[in-house]
């Protein structure tokens, strides 16, 4: 008996964490980014405290974008993309509530803007993305 009841304790304390785990994953977010028919992407999102959101898309070499936001709250902000291990940071910034920016893609990759709230409250944003054309 008793060693059934253990068995019942460890289940529901496995049980805990795995819910607990798909709680905090819940409140980090990644986005895909999609284009409206002017080419530009507009999203408002909540960043709960202690966790980040990433707005993502596939860019081609050179490819521009124009990005801007404001957030209710200063956040860590980056924007980001993988080369095998390594990882880039065309822009990064810690504590800001807003910056506006331009991203000519050196290459082809998954590009990420990324904003973490290291704060006790959560923070809104509103992001602005805009395809644009690289002058030459």
């Amino acid at each position: 008996m008793m060693l059934r009841q253990h068995a019942i304790t460890k289940t529901a304390m496995i049980i805990g964490l795995s819910v607990s785990t798909l709680s905090a994953i819940s409140n980090a977010e990644i986005v895909d980014v999609k284009w409206d028919t002017a080419g530009k992407f507009e999203r408002v999102q909540s960043v709960a405290a202690g966790k980040f959101v990433e707005i993502c898309e596939n860019l081609a070499k050179d490819s521009v974008v124009t990005w801007e936001f404001k957030a209710s709250a200063p956040l860590n902000f980056n924007v980001h993309f993988h080369q095998g291990k390594e990882v880039s940071f065309p822009e990064k910034q810690d504590g800001v509530s807003e910056r506006q920016g331009t991203l000519i893609a050196p290459s082809k990759e998954d590009y990420c803007w990324m904003w973490t709230n290291k704060g006790d409250a959560a923070s809104n944003i509103r992001v602005l993305l805009a395809k644009g054309t690289a002058k030459r």
